[in-house]
């Protein structure tokens, strides 16, 4: 028996920026500040149009804004309980492979599948990234609206380091989940909703990025802005691969039964009244993976003075974090600062350009523009895309844009605030007329 077909349905998930935290959220003494954006990631699931095509035991991706984004999946299910197992059927005119929707359909397939007892049903997904998950000089822009045509293939756009894999796993799981699961089974608005999804969606983009990461960019993904400790790795390390023997049983236990040592505190975290989360594009990914290791291997060679930093800079960030739910307005510019130090500490310490001075020099000129609270190089540093703290009004925003302006034309470079503020909700279903002429 097949499960019924339903009604299309969108959900979207936001993109994440780590304000305080970097390297410090890899291990579970510590905790990392991460603020959704409101930034998503769209998935919208339905059946496909052409009939004939969808009779074929397929699922078909798009992903409109790019030339060529299209990816189609056979659908089988594996011997000895593998689960779903997906591959990707190529046209006359291949698609590269995309490891995060194919193994976010892996693991989301074959836990519907375990759940449900039902068959799969062909069904077409299309992914809408709101416009400042890229870097938009020289790319189309569609007339000021939410979803940009950008006028390249994917694997060509320039990211702005805004959490993009995280939350198209997680919006694309809650989707699968809430389109081929009826409302007792999967429900996003409640609890265990939430913790059924923050916990495939971890196990997948696990998976699909080939290692276990910290997961700060999921949990944001799915419970919006927080206080975040880690889970433990051995979690997810019993899980076979996708499509081997088990991995449907064991995948169902560990999403299911498994006691999570996550820790997400959301409930009393807000921007105080009046600031305003922004970002500020740089236009120059950085090689987060590289950059990890070598802080990481720092920290190995000189124990006792990175356990000094690292405790220092935890106690640093829960002093913001407070400062924050207190609406201290006064003290946030010294409160940000205190945390700048010692990052560019770790940077001269471990050799790693986690504050380059580059970006020194633009945060210490726009911390002095009237009415911005400071600035920090979120999560792992680099040159991806600022953070700001500032006043929440128009003036303020102007004389930032104004001052971004001139430095970009006196120092050759390109450097622009974005469109996205920080936000606490998470991820959430959307009304589908969102997406008229993208989904018909």
């Amino acid at each position: 028996m097949s499960l019924p077909i339903k009604p299309a349905v969108a959900v979207s998930a936001p993109g994440k920026v780590l304000l305080a935290g970097g390297y410090l959220v890899l291990d579970r003494k510590y905790t990392g500040l991460v603020f959704g954006l409101s930034a998503r990631i769209n998935v919208i699931a339905g059946t496909e149009n052409n009939s004939s095509e969808s009779s074929n035991s397929e699922i078909i991706v798009d992903s409109p804004q790019f030339l060529g984004a299209q990816w189609r999946y056979a659908y089988t299910t594996a011997s000895q309980d593998g689960g779903i197992k997906v591959s990707q059927v190529q046209s006359e005119t291949p698609t590269s492979a995309n490891p995060f929707v194919e193994t976010t359909l892996n693991y989301g397939l074959t836990y519907i599948n375990a759940l449900s007892k039902k068959s799969i049903t062909p069904a077409r997904l299309v992914i809408l990234a709101d416009n400042d998950y890229y870097s938009q000089s020289g790319m189309q822009k569609s007339n000021g609206s939410r979803f940009a045509e950008f006028g390249v293939t994917l694997k060509d756009a320039n990211k702005t380091g805004l959490g993009s894999s995280a939350a198209l796993v997680t919006s694309l799981t809650a989707t699968l989940l809430s389109y081929y699961l009826p409302t007792e089974l999967f429900d996003i608005t409640s609890a265990s909703g939430k913790t059924t999804l923050h916990n495939l969606a971890q196990a997948a983009h696990c998976a699909a990025q080939g290692k276990v990461g910290s997961g700060f960019d999921v949990a944001a993904a799915v419970y919006g802005s927080c206080m975040y400790r880690r889970f433990s790795p051995s979690i997810l390390s019993s899980v076979p691969e996708a499509g081997a023997s088990g991995f449907a049983e064991k995948l169902m236990s560990v999403i299911d039964k498994e006691a999570w040592d996550v820790e997400v505190e959301g409930e009393d975290l807000s921007l105080p009244s009046g600031v305003a989360l922004l970002m500020c594009d740089v236009d120059c990914g950085s090689q987060t993976v590289g950059m990890v290791k070598k802080v990481l291997a720092w920290r190995a060679e000189d124990k006792e003075q990175s356990r000094q930093l690292w405790d220092d800079l935890q106690s640093r960030n829960e002093t913001l974090a407070s400062a924050l739910k207190q609406e201290d307005l006064d003290v946030l510019p010294a409160k940000v600062e205190s945390i700048r130090e010692l990052i560019r500490k770790m940077s001269e310490l471990s050799d790693v350009p986690i504050e380059p001075e580059s970006q020194t020099k633009l945060l210490d000129a726009i911390t002095k523009v009237d009415g911005v609270y400071g600035g920090v190089v979120p999560g792992a540093g680099g040159f991806d895309a600022l953070a700001l703290l500032v006043k929440d009004d128009s003036s303020t925003k102007a004389r930032l844009e104004e001052f971004l302006a001139k430095w970009s034309s006196d120092t050759d470079s390109k450097v622009k605030l974005l469109s996205v503020k920080g936000e606490m909700e998470g991820a959430k279903r959307e009304d589908l007329a969102v997406y008229d002429g993208w989904f018909a």
